[in-house]
């Protein structure tokens, strides 16, 4: 199997990976299983603190 002899530059890689920029993928959202607010998909939820049925972080509700 062929090993390469140097690392590649950032500018040699970034010029061979710019033809991909138009490519990206909008942001995924989901609705949170819980609270059903639209989140980032594979992340915590910003409103109640639960990832996949397990709380993990606490939110403290502001009076006002």
């Amino acid at each position: 199997m062929a090993v390469p002899k140097q690392r590649q530059t950032s500018s040699r890689r970034d010029r061979r990976r710019k033809h991909n920029i138009g490519k990206i993928k909008d942001v995924v959202t989901v609705p949170c299983n819980s609270c059903k607010e639209q989140k980032l998909a594979h992340t915590v939820c910003d409103k109640c603190g639960v990832y996949r049925g397990t709380q993990y972080k606490e939110i403290v509700q502001r009076a006002g």
